[in-house]
């Protein structure tokens, strides 16, 4: 391939965009309004180069004869990875710890006190949870559970390994305690220790399509992804994950998410937290 053609400006048709917002939502249940045509064309244009494609419509083609490769899992990834942080909505941190606290003072039928984030993007919410409950719960049996539908962002997670700009959410002391610090040619960034790494799990998971094997939690948080669905979308990913929580756990949603309306077994504790009857 030429370098020009490396560098060569190539536009998505209003056509082609419908293509792969179509696609979007029919895997993920993500809705792509109108005005996301530009997203889409920065995001998957160096794809249609690298590959050599003459347009977004061949590429388009390509990618549906091949939906077990991992092209077709590259533009799912492109299209679903969204910004997060660590301690995002930190008021919620404060309630899982008061959740979490309650817990120990309670006679449980099961031993282990799980949480989910079930749209854990890159980790940072995942191990934000982490480091809550080693703060409150210390060595107790707990675990966190990390998925999402994109496996370039979960394998950034499993590797724990972050741009030090991304701990503006971590107070110095759970810093110096969670994490290291890099040095030499890894100077700016951290690594999440390996002792709280070993209490978090992360797994691929569409949340149009639950696998069993997820288990039951305590608290699920699933914030700042229903933004992007549309209202049925909502309550089919609601339903699906509704069976993984457990009597009497919580439900956290994003600060701009609402569900309101949903005749369910969820009783609103405070806006977006809710708790199961």
């Amino acid at each position: 391939m030429s370098e020009s053609n490396h560098f060569r400006k190539i536009s998505i048709s209003t056509s082609d965009f419908h293509k792969f917002q179509k696609l979007i939502f029919e895997v993920a249940g993500i809705s792509l309004g109108e005005g996301k045509k530009d997203l889409v064309e920065g995001r998957l244009s160096k794809r249609v180069r690298v590959l050599n494609f003459s347009g977004f419509g061949e590429y388009f083609d390509f990618v549906m004869k091949h939906q077990n490769s991992s092209e077709f899992q590259t533009v799912v990834d492109l299209l679903t990875t969204n910004e997060t942080y660590f301690f995002r909505e930190s008021d919620h941190f404060t309630l899982l710890q008061e959740v979490a606290r309650s817990s120990l003072n309670k006679e449980r039928s099961y031993d282990r006190f799980r949480v989910w984030s079930a749209a854990s993007s890159s980790g940072e919410e995942a191990y934000t949870i982490a480091m809550t409950l080693a703060e409150t719960l210390g060595d107790t049996n707990w675990e966190v559970l990390g998925t999402d539908i994109s496996t370039k962002v979960l394998a950034a997670a499993k590797h724990g390994h972050y741009s030090m700009d991304r701990s503006k959410g971590i107070s110095k002391h759970l810093l110096k305690k969670y994490c290291l610090k890099g040095i030499h040619h890894e100077d700016g960034t951290f690594l999440i220790k390996k002792e709280l790494k070993k209490r978090v799990d992360f797994l691929q998971c569409n949340l149009m399509n639950i696998d069993q094997k997820v288990g039951l939690f305590d608290v699920i948080f699933l914030r700042n992804v229903m933004i992007y669905f549309e209202a049925e979308t909502k309550m089919r990913v609601i339903s699906n994950i509704l069976p993984h929580l457990k009597s009497g756990g919580y439900l956290f949603i994003g600060h701009s998410e609402s569900i309101n309306g949903w005749k369910s077994e969820l009783v609103m504790q405070k806006a977006t937290v809710y708790k199961k009857k």
